[in-house]
């Protein structure tokens, strides 16, 4: 399995009040999952995807990733993660606003040292799965909200990442970008990547295979999606 956590807690200490964000998770994600976190504002949704995402590390319990338990380890460790096992898709972007597409796709490649032969082949290849082989050297300015989501992508898979985290990716488009977006995660679904999606959104979550919920720090269900792929495939490899 890709990810595995057990007994999961958080704690935050606000002053003399201690905050329980998450209250005991236990959750596995095998490889090609399409999963869904959703949950109301407080239920741990966001707090679960940043101990997914190694940005944060819990209080109590245990997180493995792809079989190494991470909850120990220190900063430099979790960021190595972070750069060569993880794509980010956030909600804002995150783009430079003064680099072309190109050269935020290349950025993760950047920091691994990977020669610049190498990063620019694998950033144009990234940009042309998600159907911005023309746009390459267009800066975020020069780009609608959906094709700056769509850089974004681009820049989450060029390290071809064990996992792809998505948060609230289609926040800031309207309904028929963000529809269009949602079908570029199908696509790399039925391509073989892992994808975790957090969202608050029902019909955003549908588009995955698999919906866990949150409520107050705790697991409150966790149902497989059936429906026929797009593509016109079955996946029925979600465990529940």
């Amino acid at each position: 399995m890709v990810i595995e956590v057990r007994s999961l807690e958080k704690n935050y200490n606000l002053g003399t009040v201690v905050v329980k964000a998450l209250r005991g998770i236990n959750l596995t994600v095998e490889p090609n999952e399409y999963l869904a976190i959703m949950g109301p504002s407080g239920s741990g949704k966001s707090t679960l995807m940043n101990i997914i995402g190694c940005l944060d590390t819990p209080s109590g319990g245990d997180y493995f990733f792809e079989g190494k338990n991470v909850s120990g380890f220190d900063d430099d460790q979790l960021a190595e993660i972070r750069n060569q096992k993880i794509g980010f898709v956030f909600q804002t972007f995150n783009l430079l606003p003064r680099a072309d597409a190109l050269h935020n796709v290349e950025l993760p490649l950047i920091y691994r040292g990977v020669s610049t032969k190498e990063r620019r082949k694998k950033a144009i290849d990234a940009l042309e799965r998600v159907g911005l082989g023309d746009r390459i050297h267009h800066r975020p300015n020069e780009l609608s909200g959906g094709q700056r989501q769509r850089v974004a992508i681009a820049r989450a898979l060029v390290n071809n990442p064990s996992i792809i985290l998505a948060d609230e990716p289609t926040g800031n488009l309207d309904s028929t970008t963000g529809e269009e977006i949602m079908v570029i995660f199908e696509e790399l679904y039925e391509q073989g990547n892992t994808i975790i999606l957090v969202t608050h959104e029902r019909y955003i979550a549908e588009h995955s295979r698999r919906i866990v919920h949150l409520r107050d720090g705790l697991i409150e269900t966790d149902e497989i999606v059936l429906k026929k792929s797009r593509l016109g495939t079955n996946h029925e490899n979600a465990q529940p």
